[in-house]
């Protein structure tokens, strides 16, 4: 790794040649693999999957932890700084298109695809078809071949409801401890990270248990027709990029607790909290097209 010349940062910090890349590649495709085979009868295909994982988390962890040392050695200047923000600004972009195109399905589905079923052209081939949503009825309205089980649907109240109420508090908490990072109050930033790491973990505990009533007392099922697969594929990805963004706060606040970041220089803190308030944004959209719609 290049260094420092006479104790000032340098323009553009340029790294050495480093082994990571590779070695995440390596440890990426014993996932791949592993799925592969896996999902294909191949039994030896999990112990795979688990290696890849294992060996991928171990590299991102060495390859984060030079990178903190790094910045806390004042090796990134300005530059470097500016080249972070537009990499997690492109980053958050690729993710509006990632969710965009799951809203995109679920509006296609609504507007298009059950409808177009339930048409005169249709109307001979599935007469008992009605074009409703959401898709409640096996062989009615569920499925034209009646191969969707009857379920429920999920209503905002009160699961939901009280996730939408989390995420917010925890936009209001990590506001709140920005804002105090930036008056160099580290005690107040560090309680009200906290909280936010907290509401994060508890909107997945309420999740969880959102999923377990949907199966057991719904029957609402990835396998519910277009209605269970979007609300799955939907409320699921978020769900995990909630865990990803509560891993990255929680990280962030292990390292204010460290005595990392300053008033004046705390992007991995901006750049977390970009993250989460996406997050949030994605949440209150899918709480009106999905729960109340």
């Amino acid at each position: 790794m290049s260094s420092t010349t006479h104790g000032t940062t340098p323009y553009y910090f340029v790294p050495g040649p480093s082994r990571h890349p590779a070695m995440a590649a390596l440890g990426l495709f014993f996932v791949i693999l592993g799925a592969g085979q896996w999902i294909n009868g191949a039994d030896w295909g999990k112990y795979a999957l688990a290696f890849g994982l294992v060996f991928f988390l171990g590299v991102l962890f060495q390859w984060f932890s030079e990178s903190v040392s790094e910045s806390e050695a004042g090796q990134y200047g300005r530059k470097i700084d500016l080249s972070f923000r537009w990499s997690m600004s492109w980053f958050i972009f690729s993710e509006v298109m990632f969710f965009g195109a799951f809203f995109t399905a679920l509006w296609w589905a609504r507007e298009h695809s059950v409808p177009s079923l339930g048409s005169l052209e249709n109307a001979l081939i599935w007469p008992d078809f009605k074009a409703v949503w959401p898709s409640l009825a096996a062989g009615v309205t569920g499925s034209p071949a009646g191969i969707v089980e009857p379920f429920t649907t999920m209503t905002p109240f009160w699961l939901p409801t009280i996730n939408t109420a989390l995420l917010l508090s925890s936009g209001v908490t990590l506001t709140v401890a920005h804002h105090a990072l930036i008056s160099n109050n580290r005690s107040k930033t560090i309680a009200f990270m906290w909280m936010t790491v907290v509401l994060g973990f508890v909107f997945l505990i309420v999740q969880g248990y959102e999923y377990y009533h949907a199966y057991t007392d719904l029957n609402l099922k990835l396998t519910s027709g277009i209605f269970g697969s979007t609300f799955f594929m939907l409320t699921g990805f978020h769900g995990f990029h909630v865990f990803i963004g509560m891993l990255m706060l929680l990280f962030i606040t292990l390292r204010l607790q460290k005595g990392h970041f300053s008033a004046d220089r705390h992007f991995g803190f901006e750049g977390a909290a970009w993250y989460w308030h996406f997050v949030d944004v994605v949440w209150l959209g899918l709480y009106v097209l999905v729960y109340w719609m």
